[in-house]
């Protein structure tokens, strides 16, 4: 059935009702079938191939959906890890902030047109934080302990506040985003009038 609607299939059949055409005023003879066979033939060979189908990947929003489940499980993860007050209070403010850029709104759909902003929210979300937070809780006691070496609560806290700034600065891109599109509207509307 399918090779019924294919290219190749109309391209031959047209080149074919070309012959039968050239059957009827008398130039194919006594050889048409062998004038109309040829030509669907060469009509199935010069066709362009078939393009395959798209791949269907899924939209931003649904994208933004899948993140949020895994943010809910990140949080999920976080209640259980006990930290120290100060890495405990960067990653309050961090997640309070991803919190919000997922919140569904008009944050979540000038992000969803920013496929950069969603890849830097979900390696924030799924690599990032769950990393450095287990790497701290994997961190031996002895280690915390040994005289000279700097304390993992601080590379805990560092890493914290680059993530905080990530963040803050992909809250700030999405912000010029929706300004620039505000600027652009307003003298679109100008223009017109």
């Amino acid at each position: 059935m399918g090779y019924l609607e294919s290219r190749k299939n109309l391209t031959g059949s047209a080149l074919g009702i070309a012959g039968l055409g050239l059957t009827f005023t008398g130039l194919a003879g006594a050889y048409w079938p062998i004038v109309v066979a040829g030509l669907y033939g060469a009509g199935a060979l010069i066709a362009p191939p078939e393009r395959p189908p798209l791949p269907d990947f899924p939209d931003p929003s649904a994208q933004l959906d899948e993140l949020r489940d895994d943010f809910g499980k990140l949080r999920v993860y976080l209640t259980d890890v006990e930290l120290p007050p100060a890495a405990a209070g960067r990653l309050t403010e961090l997640t309070e902030l991803l919190a919000a850029l997922l919140d569904p709104g008009w944050v979540a759909e000038v992000l969803a047109r920013d496929p950069e902003g969603v890849h830097a929210l979900s390696r924030a979300v799924r690599q990032d934080i769950p990393e450095a937070v287990d790497t701290f809780v994997r961190t031996r006691w002895w280690t915390r302990l040994t005289p000279g070496t700097e304390p993992p609560e601080r590379h805990l806290e560092r890493q914290l506040t680059v993530l905080h700034k990530e963040a803050e600065s992909l809250t700030t891109s999405l912000r010029e985003v929706e300004a620039r599109r505000q600027e652009s509207h307003t003298r679109y509307l100008e223009d017109r009038a």
